[in-house]
């Protein structure tokens, strides 16, 4: 007879609750009846030793959770600030927590490395507030960044150049749709899209590559203006009514720098139907069509109803679009881990300062696989 793991029923509860799990969707994982979780739950039957384990697997969980007398407080380590008029959010998923503590272990080692090269805190960290003129805070982002408003290229184009120019003045910018490697385990475009750790010596910029490419923009921008207010949090900056201080502002910023009021109000025409307008205001400021919409909204030429459903339609369009193709492995890791961590990384690997294996962890590449990334990132 299989050996009867002793668990707390309050804790199989919990943790399936917090996958975001019905019975019958855990017990089809587990390969056992329905009847079973409930019973387990109820305290009236015990899991065995290896169905316990497959559990705390599936859930996401340590099986040393399994025993403990009541269910753990977990605490994010950076705000929370995603709301949909001013209603929190329900409690984060296992694949956001698991992606916040991945990005921390980048971060932290970038930090240490950075620290014991000598290098300067960064002096933009926190230098605005959440009550800085808007229009006075993407003049001086800019100025930071060297940039300005495109006048040729398509938004692909004008995103990359802005990526650079942010790792440039030492942000790194993270992008992935996954959980570390696994495919299996996608991030939620609907849970969040983006977030912000402040640091002053390695700040980062993780965005949800879930998300259509034509929405990636504007939270890059968002996010960047989190930084500059020394303000790490989590987000949801496309189709939520958000009103915390802090995300209306970095919504405003992110809209006035790809796509200044002035300009926007000038060039709008009602008398044209809106996909022309919004592709004309696309097209003259080389950003998505997204943006120029999300511009539209906050300037109160278009309702919320009418950004909604355009959204709805570009994103179904992405995934549409994108289907199955896994894309480039190399390309792919490099923008999960941004190329200035992989070089800081690869450099110290294969300077010997660093063991392989070391590296590859950090990276999610194999070690094996460590001299052809370099080459494809150098």
């Amino acid at each position: 007879m299989a050996t009867q793991a002793l668990v707390n029923p309050e804790i199989l509860s919990w943790a399936r609750i917090r996958a975001g799990l019905s019975e019958v969707m855990l017990a089809k994982k587990l390969k056992v009846q329905s009847d079973k979780i409930f019973n387990w739950e109820a305290g009236t039957l015990k899991p065995t030793f290896k169905q316990a384990q497959n559990l705390a697997k599936i859930t996401h969980i340590p099986f040393g959770y399994l025993y403990l007398p009541r269910p753990p407080v977990e605490v994010l380590p950076i705000p929370d600030l995603r709301t949909i008029d001013s209603a929190e959010l329900d409690e984060p998923s296992p694949e956001l927590r698991e992606t916040l503590q991945l990005t921390m272990r980048k971060q932290e080692w970038l930090k240490e490395y950075l620290k014991e090269r000598n290098e300067k805190p960064l002096s933009f960290i926190g230098s605005l507030s959440s009550d800085s003129d808007i229009k006075e805070a993407v003049n001086i982002i800019r100025k930071t960044l060297g940039t300005s408003q495109p006048q040729t290229g398509t938004w692909e184009e004008y995103q990359r150049t802005l990526i650079d120019k942010i790792e440039s003045i030492g942000v790194i910018v993270l992008r992935s749709g996954i959980v570390g490697n696994n495919t299996h385990r996608k991030l939620s475009v609907n849970e969040f899209r983006g977030f912000a750790i402040c640091d002053e010596y390695a700040p980062v910029i993780f965005i949800n590559s879930a998300d259509a490419p034509t929405a990636r923009l504007f939270t890059l921008i968002h996010e960047l203006a989190h930084l500059w207010i020394g303000e790490s949090g989590i987000s949801n900056t496309i189709t939520a009514t958000n009103h915390k201080r802090e995300e209306m502002f970095c919504n405003a910023v992110a809209g006035e720098f790809l796509v200044p009021e002035a300009f926007l109000k000038s060039s709008w025409n009602d008398e044209l139907k809106l996909e022309d307008n919004i592709r004309q205001v696309a097209t003259s400021t080389h950003v998505s069509k997204f943006v120029a919409i999300r511009r539209a909204l906050d300037c109160h030429l278009v309702d919320r109803e009418t950004y909604n459903r355009f959204y709805s339609n570009e994103l179904k369009a992405f995934r549409k679009k994108s289907g199955s193709s896994a894309g480039d492995y190399y390309q792919n890791t490099k923008a999960k881990n941004s190329k200035m961590l992989s070089r800081a990384v690869i450099g110290e690997a294969l300077s010997g300062r660093m063991l392989l294996r070391d590296a590859g962890s950090i990276l999610g590449v194999s070690p094996s696989n460590l001299k052809t990334y370099a080459r494809k990132i150098s």
